[in-house]
């Protein structure tokens, strides 16, 4: 069970990075920073309830970290999961090099970007570093306090994916013209693996950044959620089934 939900993680990063970075570098001057907010949320929202119910639809290293400071999950299955995320975005980053590199012209990787993070002269509206460090805080406390309010909640356990998919799209038309979003450093390893150069040179801050963004958002839900109860895995379509919950016979199974 450890492997399928591994590779559930694995899945599901791939389709957010292939459908979100894809549709920036395919088809950014087309639908605009709006379309692409909106393909990050779509991506995340439909791989909430495709992958949830068998890993909890993580698809992110910092959401995995919030969960593992809230007790949601267990620091090995942490690390398989982390793994799996970075190994799909990497995958889906290989696939849009393929297909961009077979279209008529010359694509230049470090010049085009390829839907890489960064700052500087590389951030879309021109941000320095310190703007790019504050976003990628607030914005991935904004997403793992959501991951984790939502899920925290029995009456909405059904919809979760719906509030988690639409905070990604406002994270994100916030965030692109800082430095085209990250909150997510599997998201922002797989382009810069196969860019390099100043992709490479400003990574560790959208790895950094956004752990440190999911350290505030855990903790803010810890103090406001202090008396709640942890629905169990079968109730929600995004709270993984490595959840603390009683053990019964049929989870004991699974698990």
């Amino acid at each position: 069970m450890a492997q399928r939900r591994a590779v559930a993680e694995f899945v599901g990063t791939f389709v957010l990075v292939f459908g979100g970075v894809g549709s920036a570098v395919i088809a950014g001057d087309v639908i605009s920073p709006l379309g692409v907010a909106l393909a990050f949320g779509l991506a995340l929202l439909c791989m909430a309830y495709a992958i949830g119910p068998i890993s909890g639809c993580h698809i992110n290293p910092a959401v995995t970290f919030g969960l593992l400071l809230s007790g949601k999950i267990e620091r090995d299955e942490a690390v398989r999961y982390v793994i799996a995320q970075t190994l799909g975005a990497i995958a889906a980053a290989l696939l849009l090099l393929i297909i961009v590199k077979s279209a008529p012209g010359e694509y230049d990787l470090a010049e085009n970007g390829f839907g890489a993070n960064g700052f500087g002269d590389h951030s879309p509206g021109g941000y320095p570093i310190v703007a790019a460090i504050i976003a990628e805080v607030v914005l991935t406390a904004l997403l793992v306090f959501t991951v984790l309010a939502a899920t925290d909640r029995i009456a909405n356990a059904a919809f979760a994916g719906i509030p988690i998919g639409f905070v990604l799209v406002l994270i994100h038309l916030v965030g692109i013209p800082i430095d085209n979003t990250s909150v997510n450093p599997a998201r922002s390893i797989g382009p810069a693996v196969f860019v390099l150069d100043w992709a490479i040179a400003q990574l560790i801050v959208f790895i950094l950044a956004p752990l440190a963004g999911a350290f505030a958002g855990a903790t803010l839900h810890k103090y406001l959620f202090a008396d709640s109860t942890p629905i169990p895995a079968e109730q929600s379509a995004v709270a993984s089934e490595t959840s603390e919950m009683p053990e019964t016979p049929e989870t004991s199974e699974t698990l």
